[in-house]
């Protein structure tokens, strides 16, 4: 069997499944998706997907009974991402993206930059 092109750990899994319990009604899932911000040029967005939501333009990743869609436009961007869901050690619990094709990240942590690409815009 082919191993997924993005990587959900358990406790994402988790994660994604508590949400999608206590999502709007209507909700269909959750999307991961790249939004242009900071000063490294992009940031990780996790949102919900609707019924009403078209997509078609995304791909469906599954692993460890979590799902999230990735709009295919991204694809080239987050091939090979593990998505973890951890706690700091001031208790701050938030996604983690460990993705491969970084090649470089802002001070803070919230924004990266992949591939020499130029920022999404």
């Amino acid at each position: 069997m082919m191993s997924s092109p993005i990587k959900i750990t358990e406790a994402a899994a988790a994660q994604i499944q508590k949400l999608m319990n206590k999502a709007p009604q209507g909700t269909f899932g959750l999307r991961l998706t790249v939004k242009a911000t900071g000063c490294s040029g992009n940031s990780y967005k996790m949102e919900y997907v609707s019924a009403e939501d078209d997509l078609s333009k995304d791909e469906k990743f599954e692993e460890n009974q979590g799902a999230v869609y990735i709009p295919k436009l991204y694809s080239w961007m987050l091939f090979g991402t593990e998505i973890d869901y951890i706690t700091d050690e001031l208790g701050n619990a938030r996604f983690d993206f460990i993705n491969p094709n970084e090649t470089g990240r802002c001070g803070c942590g919230e924004s990266f930059q992949v591939g020499g690409a130029l920022p999404l815009k």
